[in-house]
């Protein structure tokens, strides 16, 4: 990825704007938004308005919700300030996004190369569908998105002061582009270790212990098998997932997970015929 020095200097038209509307972030609940939420928050001291897109065919929506109102209310208690710099999340429906074919079309490019969740899709469609562009995505260091984009993006300085990334416009037109464009990457430089040693010397581990990753919890505990799971054993926070199902989940990653990408291949010739 190469480093650009793109400074925004911010008009008075746009910090007020910032007031406002606060930041738009994607907040599921998760370590990697809600580590930048709380950036955004406690040490940027800005509003942020945060969205959340339910997926109620996803067993873990129940679960991020709840952790969601304990995040908020957790911060509300300890943070006074930010019963006015958060404002009330705004929740869509996944089941209400008009596809679009373009879209479509572009993940499933990108997906011939390096396979990433379908939730890329519907997350810029919904962008497309109310018009949202400079919403944070929480992409981050050992990310598929993240290497998937290294040398598609450009740094610049948002109007709040920080810095971030966002897609080069000299990429328009490609399938990265379609998919990525309406977003901005705060963390596109940093990994869950760092942002955990970042939480720990500001006294934020209290709260990130109550951040939520698991898409298939078993008896309201992390399976270990799910792609977040394994995402947050293999970068660095196995702790977070039960003894138990870490050993389930080495068992998994060793004999099971290897065997998906022929698997994803075999059924893409299928469909192709």
């Amino acid at each position: 990825m190469q480093e650009t020095n793109i400074r925004v200097i911010p008009s008075a038209h746009a910090i007020v704007g910032i007031a406002a509307r606060g930041v738009p972030l994607l907040w599921t609940s998760g370590w990697d938004s809600t580590f930048q939420l709380l950036r955004l928050l406690l040490k940027h001291r800005l509003p942020v308005t945060p969205y959340y897109l339910e997926d109620p065919t996803r067993a873990s929506t129940a679960t991020e919700r709840r952790s969601i109102q304990r995040i908020t209310d957790a911060l509300h208690e300890r943070y006074p300030e930010t019963r006015v710099l958060l404002r009330p999340l705004r929740v869509f429906r996944v089941a209400d996004l008009a596809r679009d074919p373009e879209v479509s079309d572009a993940l499933r490019e990108v997906r011939s190369r390096v396979y990433i969740g379908s939730q890329y899709e519907w997350l810029a469609l919904f962008c497309r569908q109310h018009g949202l562009d400079g919403i944070e995505l929480s992409v981050h260091v050992d990310d598929k998105v993240q290497a998937l984009l290294a040398d598609r993006v450009e740094s610049f300085e948002t109007v709040g002061g920080y810095r971030s990334h966002r897609l080069d416009p000299r990429d328009a037109g490609g399938a990265e582009y379609t998919l990525f464009r309406h977003f901005g990457f705060p963390l596109f430089q940093i990994d869950k270790r760092a942002m955990a040693r970042e939480a720990a010397e500001a006294g934020w581990d209290a709260i990130m212990d109550m951040t939520w990753f698991c898409h298939r919890p078993i008896n309201g505990k992390p399976c270990g098998a799910c792609a977040p799971c394994v995402y947050t054993i293999e970068e660095g926070l196995a702790w977070r997932v039960p003894r138990s199902r870490r050993m389930l989940s080495f068992l998994y990653r060793k004999l099971a997970l290897p065997l998906k990408p022929p698997l994803r291949a075999a059924l893409a010739q299928v469909r192709r015929r």
